[in-house]
């Protein structure tokens, strides 16, 4: 078993990619059995810093329809300098300037280490990044001054040739010039009107007495221009190393909205119109080139497209039960709106980003497609005056062991396959391309119908889940050894301006099934399952009921309980999973649990926060999304994981609770008595120092590296936030029985909290295993 772990995990840190299935099953009857599907996560940009610089373009294969990049598991004949593809048995000859290869001297992409290799495209042009920044200036005067002073100091993280820009919006909106010196000038829009980018174009000068850019897909609008023929659109947009000054000094000035709110009403904001007119700036000045919109918003949008809530605070903002029950407004117009925006912007290219902070809903529900089809950052607080907010921003210009941003833009990813294989879709931040080929499934899941996608805004931590489907006939075996092969190929603009491509190639084993079932079942990896289920969980829940995602998810579990599990007939308690299998049931026992799939005491915001996070994490952060990660500290040893039970609180314990989004630490009774009397302070007692002071440290160590910065609170237990450790533990102990276990208790359990032991046993307490 540690065997297989380390085989896992060597892939990963190579790859970047975890499969459901680690042999796969030689048939499409036998796949369909397996009940989970073949699948994978796939980390695009996961962090290599032992990768070499490829300074030169991929060998293609020549076959129109195929073009898969050379790759290790291509056979290589070295005398004759030519390769056969291992997708479509293409013999391809090397150009001339791999004369000099042998089986000595091998160029990286043959190496075996090497599956996953990045190039820089020589031939692409080079662009520095855009960054439009959409700021509401309806917000408290204390929250605005922190926004101010983020974004200033965000201006010494920039590149200094990259370009920036500044639209602030309240009942009005206004797009400010940058080029201008000594004075402020600035373009304002009504904020009850939408406009086209044609209009935006017209309206604010942009391209009169030059040529037209003709932008296409190949080629990109150069982004920096000699100053003597300066374009008219650089009044909007500027190098930051030419009006770092002057915007710091814009920003410095910026007031609140002016416009005066009545008693009992809500600030007119025009959120909706602010957004449409940066996309239709960006649109117009440099479509198809890495651009970012960040926008801070303090506020519901009240008036014009995109609203979503009226003026008058007597009538709230939409809940999940107006939502069920139809009675909204205005959602389905606004949604319809931002998706417009969101679409337009992915075909560009460009990357939108919110930040939203308030203590009441802000929209996120209905502009939630704004991050998610580009590739953005979705973070949610309760005042931009925090450390939380302040910390997470800055976090965005965050830089690798390399020096270089932590972010790229305009990717494309392609997906090659074996012909036994197809691409059912794609769950996570992106686009259709629409690419209709060969390796395209007729069943889509997710984000189908091509095998490529457009990922505006890539991060080390973007991942993305693809399902495959099987298509191999079951009375034409695959012969034994054969292998199956699957090809990433993502092309992106690196933050540095270059055109870069990552490549990531493997393989794995087909089995026959039917006949070696125990084999598959030893390669099942759970972790990555749970979480491509999960995602598979929540985008059902975009569109269907709740309760029948939880029936769905029951079901598939007990199929893998029949397929996998050993039981005798009718004794529930005779169930046993082999140890590959083992923690799959209580990750699905938390799935359901949690704040993904059960909205109570959730606003839609926040429900959409939280499912929009659960889709771009990478595993590791996913895991601890579904079920979070429980410490132990006490004077008994070391620190120790301990299981996500009540019966995990003691009295002598120090717990430490990741969430993901929070990081909680709680002193059981004993512990926190002792805090209160200060015995930390007394030099006989340093042991007692030592151990509050330890999950601190893990906590801040947590703190320093995690996006977006997760709330952190400390408490004992019984105080009021204590309830956020209740509500993640299993209830399996409760003031009703503590000391007994009534029938009503079991009965109450298995509807509601049933321990994620007795979950499984519950299920097939029924007439599934009869």
């Amino acid at each position: 078993m540690a065997a297989y772990q380390d085989f896992i995990q060597q892939n990963e840190d190579r790859d970047g990619i975890r499969f459901s299935w680690n042999v796969w099953p030689s048939s499409r009857l036998e796949a369909t059995r397996m009940v989970v599907p073949l699948a994978c996560l796939y980390t695009p940009l996961k962090e290599r810093p032992d990768l070499p610089p490829i300074n030169y373009d991929p060998i293609y294969c020549g076959r129109s329809g195929c073009r898969a990049v050379l790759n290790p598991f291509c056979q290589v004949d070295y005398r004759a300098k030519v390769w056969s593809c291992n997708f479509c048995f293409h013999r391809n000859n090397f150009p001339p300037q791999y004369a000099a290869i042998s089986e000595q001297h091998q160029p990286a992409e043959l190496i075996p280490q090497f599956s996953t290799i990045e190039y820089t495209l020589t031939k692409a042009p080079s662009h520095p990044p855009v960054f439009l920044i959409v700021l509401d200036t309806c917000m408290d005067d204390e929250d605005l001054q922190a926004v101010k002073e983020s974004l200033q100091m965000s201006l010494s993280l920039l590149p200094p040739n990259a370009l920036i820009g500044l639209i602030t919006f309240g009942k009005m909106v206004q797009v400010h010039e940058l080029g201008c010196e000594g004075y402020s000038k600035s373009y304002v829009f009504r904020g009850t009107k939408d406009l086209t980018a044609k209009q935006i174009q017209e309206m604010l000068g942009i391209g009169k007495g030059v040529a037209p850019i003709q932008p296409s897909r190949g080629s990109h609008p150069q982004g920096g221009v000699n100053p003597s023929q300066q374009l008219p659109s650089n009044r909007f947009l500027q190098p930051v190393h030419k009006c770092d000054m002057a915007l710091t000094d814009l920003l410095g000035e910026l007031q609140k909205d002016p416009w005066p709110v009545a008693q009992g009403k809500r600030p007119l904001r025009s959120t909706g119109v602010a957004i449409s007119i940066a996309v239709g700036l960006l649109e117009c000045t440099y479509p198809n080139t890495g651009a970012r919109i960040m926008m801070f918003v303090g506020g519901a949008c009240t008036q014009g497209p995109g609203m979503v809530v009226g003026d008058e605070l007597k009538f709230p903002i939409r809940s999940h039960h107006d939502i069920e029950k139809d009675n909204c407004k205005y959602m389905k117009k606004a949604m319809k709106h931002y998706e417009s925006l969101a679409t337009r912007s992915a075909n560009n290219g460009h990357v939108i980003d919110i930040y939203s902070c308030a203590l009441d809903q802000t929209g996120l529900h209905e502009m939630k497609y704004l991050p998610s089809q580009t590739g953005g950052h979705l973070v949610m607080g309760d005042s931009f005056n925090t450390s939380l907010f302040k910390q997470t921003f800055q976090r965005v210009f965050s830089k690798d062991v390399k020096n270089e941003f932590r972010m790229a833009f305009g990717a494309n990813l392609e997906i090659k396959t074996s012909k036994e294989l197809k691409i059912q879709g794609c769950i996570g931040s992106c686009i259709s391309l629409a690419t209709k080929s060969p390796v395209v499934s007729e069943s889509e899941l997710g984000i189908g119908g091509t095998s490529q996608w457009k990922m505006c805004g890539l991060s080390p931590n973007s991942t993305y889940a693809f399902y495959f489907e099987v298509v191999n006939q079951h009375n034409a075996p695959i012969p034994q050894g054969g292998r199956g092969f699957i090809q990433f190929i993502t092309q992106y603009q690196h933050s540095s301006g270059q055109r870069r491509m990552r490549v990531s190639t493997v393989a794995r084993n087909w089995v026959d099934a039917s006949i070696n079932i125990q084999h598959i079942a030893a390669c099942f990896d759970q972790e990555s399952s749970a979480v491509l289920m999960a995602r598979m969980a929540i985008y059902r829940a975009e569109t269907d009921d709740g309760p029948d995602v939880l029936r769905w998810l029951d079901r598939m579990l007990i199929r893998l309980c029949q397929k996998f599990g050993e039981f005798n007939k009718d004794d529930p308690s005779s169930f046993r999973f082999s140890e590959q299998f083992t923690l799959y049931p209580q990750f699905m026992f938390h799935l359901r649990r949690s704040q993904f799939l059960q909205v109570f005491n959730n606003s839609p915001d926040e429900t959409s926060y939280y499912r929009h996070m659960l889709f771009v994490e990478d595993l590791t952060q996913s895991l601890i999304m579904i079920q979070p990660i429980l410490y132990a500290y006490s004077f008994n040893g070391p620190p120790e994981p301990v299981l996500l039970d009540t019966s995990s609180i003691q009295p002598d314990r120090i717990l430490l609770m990741d969430t993901f989004f929070q990081i909680l630490i709680c002193h059981g009774e004993t512990i926190a008595q002792w805090r209160k009397m200060k015995y930390q302070d007394l030099p006989e007692y340093e042991n007692f120092k030592q151990l509050l002071q330890a999950p601190v440290d893990d906590a801040q160590e947590i703190l320093q590296t995690r996006f977006p910065m997760p709330r952190y609170i400390d408490t004992d237990a019984g105080g009021s936030q204590a309830r956020f450790l209740l509500s993640k533990v299993n209830p399996s102990q409760t003031h009703n029985n503590m000391f007994s276990w009534g029938q009503v208790n079991k009965l109450f359990f298995c509807f509601g909290r049933i321990a994620d032991s007795e979950y499984l046993v519950y299920l097939m307490s029924f007439k599934f295993f009869c």
